[in-house]
């Protein structure tokens, strides 16, 4: 069974920092891509960032470039988001999923953690 844990999330002022970690289980973690995701309220969910475990290759939303950046612990299972400068357009819920390739649409979620950037 797939499983997806995000944790990290939480309220902070514009210009600060928060690290997202997701924890998964359940398939080969080396295998696949994972991203990042986020869905503020009344919109639809949107790619924040990619990782393909197997390449290192990345992938950033341009709203996002060079504020956030993703990492992983392949030993732990765990994937990482550090993101800095938040603004209040930053706030969502994010959630990890994984899928064969950073362009692909994932099957599994997680059950999401709440940013919240207050101005």
């Amino acid at each position: 069974e797939v499983q997806l844990v995000e944790s990290g999330g939480g309220l902070v002022q514009a210009g600060g920092s928060l690290r997202l970690s997701c924890v998964a289980s359940g398939f080969v973690f080396d295998d696949y891509s994972i991203g990042w995701f986020r869905q503020a309220p009344g919109k639809e969910r949107e790619k924040v960032s990619c990782i393909n475990l197997k390449d290192r290759s990345t992938y950033y939303a341009e709203s996002v470039k060079g504020r956030f950046f993703i990492s992983s612990d392949n030993a732990k299972n765990t994937l990482y988001l550090q993101m800095n400068s938040l603004k209040p357009e930053d706030t969502a819920v994010y959630y990890c999923a994984p899928s064969a390739w950073c362009g692909s649409t994932p099957d599994y979620w997680g059950q999401g953690t709440l940013v919240i950037v207050s101005s």
